[in-house]
């Protein structure tokens, strides 16, 4: 990371805006992550980004195989700021790089023999997997899943809606990890880089600002070869 660009940008925020980017690193984790699949409903993808945010979960990861779309900025309410979208159109490329970077790949489903909710246990790196409130997760997340989880629920209906599952689920999982021994944090080097993609995403016209600083740079190195020439 360019550090000095970095401090240059931060001129252009005010002290309790970079306090509160500090403070809200302080609580941002990528212990958790969130996978949705196919989901078609563009507001619930939006909803989910949201509900991220809200919980500090840094990362959401958007599977697209059979519809692309875009993510609802109306409804995410600035949530897309903040959090890191990372989309796919192949949910087994999806799956297995999460895999990869150590997560469990955690099915959220209402099949009986999921774990229910409040026995899951936090303190493993997990992934959780959200589907369609109609369909729900694909065979192939299902069945390469390393672990299954349920919201335990007492009516009628027997699902609900994947917004409300993604809020109930991180609601409850990011404050028993909290309250763990678990260190969830970001480390300093992700602080800083989200730090410094926060800023652009505060700052009107970033890349206007940050050309100018490289053109300044650029300037004031010549003008330094020349001095030493002379």
């Amino acid at each position: 990371m360019d550090q000095a660009l970095h401090d240059y940008l931060k001129t252009f925020l005010t002290e309790r805006r970079l306090n509160l980017f500090e403070r809200i690193l302080s609580q941002r984790t990528r212990h958790f992550t969130v996978v949705t699949e196919d989901v078609y409903q563009l507001h619930n993808t939006s909803a989910v980004m949201r509900t991220c945010d809200v919980f500090g979960v840094q990362d959401l990861h958007v599977v697209e195989e059979k519809l692309g779309k875009s993510i609802d900025k109306e409804i995410a309410m600035g949530a897309q700021k903040w959090v890191n979208l990372n989309r796919s159109t192949s949910i087994k490329a999806s799956l297995e790089s999460l895999r990869a970077q150590g997560y469990q790949i955690v099915a959220t489903t209402p099949h009986k023999n999921a774990t229910y909710l409040h026995d899951f246990d936090v303190t493993k790196k997990s992934a959780f997997f959200f589907g369609t409130e109609k369909e729900g997760l694909s065979e192939y997340v299902l069945e390469n899943a390393d672990s299954a989880l349920k919201i335990p629920m007492y009516g009628f209906t027997e699902s609900l809606n994947i917004s409300v599952s993604a809020a109930i689920i991180l609601q409850d999982v990011v404050t028993r990890l909290h309250q763990s021994n678990v260190k969830w944090e970001l480390s300093e080097i992700e602080k800083q880089e989200l730090t410094l993609q926060w800023m652009k995403n505060t700052i009107k016209n970033p890349e206007e600002i940050i050309d100018r600083y490289y053109e300044d740079l650029d300037i004031g190195v010549n003008e330094k070869e020349q001095n030493s020439n002379n």
